[in-house]
């Protein structure tokens, strides 16, 4: 029996949260959500360039909708790999999601993450990700209040991606979980 219903990794720009939940999606055949590919719909709909804007460009409604659908999502439903900057933080008083937050410890790897994924220069790889970064943290504090969103109290396991592979991230994960295959 596992120890928690759902899972929630969070993190910032290039540590890995999308390479961790698309291996925990084989791993346990699980609902994958991405908020971020639900955020880029959005933001093509809308004709907002996700590398060049962030959520100061969408509404405050639209946010507080988001982070209230992944709220409900993982109090209703089980057997969810939900991927978002906050979802960590969202459910951090919902003891049934196990919540993951990756880290890398070298802001250089992020970066040529960024580069090497987006084909753009380290210049408009950093600038992207501070933009975002910012423009996001500034627009939640305002939204939520003041706080460190990937402080590790929010979380039962942070991982540093720099030190721990795509696979033994993997593990570290399904082992917090109780999973034996």
């Amino acid at each position: 029996m596992l120890k928690f219903e759902n899972i929630t990794i969070s993190g910032k720009i290039a540590v890995g949260t999308t390479t961790l939940a698309k291996n925990l999606e084989k791993a346990l055949s699980w609902k994958r959500i991405n908020v971020g590919a639900i955020q880029r719909e959005f933001d093509r709909v809308h004709h907002i360039h996700e590398n060049k804007q962030g959520a100061a460009s969408r509404s405050d409604e639209h946010e507080q909708a988001m982070e209230a659908m992944t709220q409900d999502m993982l109090q209703k439903e089980s057997h969810l790999i939900y991927e978002a900057w906050l979802s960590g933080f969202v459910a951090r008083e919902i003891d049934r999601v196990l919540r993951v937050l990756l880290i890398c410890s070298h802001e250089d790897i992020r970066v040529d993450r960024v580069v090497n994924r987006e084909s753009v220069t380290v210049e408009e790889a950093k600038n992207w990700m501070s933009q975002r970064e910012n423009e996001n943290i500034t627009k939640w504090k305002k939204l939520y209040g003041d706080y460190d969103f990937w402080s590790p109290k929010y979380y039962q396991l942070v991982i540093d991606t720099y030190s721990s592979g795509p696979m033994e991230t993997l593990g570290i994960v399904l082992d917090k979980l109780g999973f034996r295959p």
